[in-house]
């Protein structure tokens, strides 16, 4: 089995061979995929899909390609997102819609998706149908979790199953994707396929509420961004829709009051709704709800048909996601 590490390496250098090893052009347009893709983040996804494989079979080379696929799908639809919510940087580096303007960065996420078919296309044929329609569903989910996103920006009142099922959407059901699809490329039977593919999804789960944690409650030397980005922007994260749930009418009022008042104060802002969150024990209700998802991460991937040393990685990389400060 090969460390969380050693697959890391594996992406990496696999991408960096297929950025030296091929010719990109006009550069305006592959500028901006590879700029997006030298930050790539964690590479939670492309290491998973590894992992779902290394679960089954000792050699991992089948499933490179799958992986590189998932990754600059995910990274396509940071891209666009951008776009959609006008945001000026990620990763700590200016957008690329700031950096190239709007047309390109929707070309050039146009072009991240073309690209990930691309080597999805290169994975072994008797697999190809299965992951297709793995990599597919999962794809268009994503879009499914984006819209439910951009609608509960408009939306005045949103209950936290259906905040649940957008964060399932937009960012559980490709971690559970790319799990599947290497263990798909591992020859595993259906029932394996089908916890594997559940243990992601609450795993993923887990991790998106840790985000909106962190946002709220995180050490801002530690988490690399502003702590309280949430509150500003008025973003609907668990935090939120739960203190608008649980809250009595007067506090209800005040938050709701909070929100709307733009008085150009950041600092009270986040001061005052993250006073509200305390009275209300939001950040223990939340972390609540991730230890919840992650038992049942933990009882799917258990119920896996192989030796539990096997799964120690996959373990490992769990208990990192939930308890991670950035």
């Amino acid at each position: 089995m090969k460390s969380i590490e050693e697959l890391l390496e594996v992406i990496e250098r696999n991408l960096s061979e297929y950025r030296e090893n091929n010719l990109f052009y006009p550069a305006e347009l592959y500028d901006p995929v590879f700029y997006t893709l030298q930050h790539g983040g964690k590479r939670i996804r492309p290491v998973l899909v590894l992992m779902g494989l290394n679960l089954f079979e000792d050699c991992i080379d089948e499933g490179i390609a799958s992986a590189l696929a998932v990754e600059i799908f995910h990274n396509f639809t940071l891209l666009h997102d951008d776009i959609m919510d006008n945001s000026s940087q990620r990763r700590s580096r200016p957008t690329v819609h700031k950096k190239w303007g709007v047309n390109t960065a929707i070309l050039s996420g146009d072009a991240m998706m073309i690209l990930a078919y691309r080597f999805l296309a290169k994975s072994p044929q008797k697999h190809l149908s299965s992951l297709m329609n793995v990599f597919n569903k999962a794809a268009l989910e994503v879009c499914e979790g984006q819209q439910l996103d951009i609608n509960f920006e408009a939306g005045s009142s949103v209950q936290e199953k259906d905040y649940l099922e957008m964060i399932r959407l937009k960012t559980s059901v490709l971690l559970a994707a790319a799990l599947q699809m290497g263990a798909v490329l591992g020859n595993a039977d259906q029932e394996d396929q089908e916890n594997l593919y559940l243990f992601g999804l609450n795993l993923g789960l887990a991790f998106q509420l840790q985000d909106d944690y962190l946002d709220t409650f995180g050490d801002q030397s530690v988490f690399g961004k502003r702590i309280g980005n949430d509150i500003l922007t008025n973003k609907k994260t668990f935090l939120l829709v739960k203190a608008l749930e649980i809250s009595a009418e007067t506090t209800r009022e005040k938050l709701v009051k909070r929100m709307i008042l733009n008085d150009g104060n950041e600092t009270e802002k986040i001061r005052q709704v993250t006073e509200i969150y305390e009275d209300l024990s939001i950040a223990e209700l939340t972390k609540q709800k991730i230890r919840h998802f992650h038992q049942n991460s933990l009882d799917h991937l258990s119920r896996v048909k192989v030796d539990d040393e096997r799964k120690a990685f996959l373990l490992e990389l769990a208990e990192q996601l939930i308890t991670r400060d950035k």
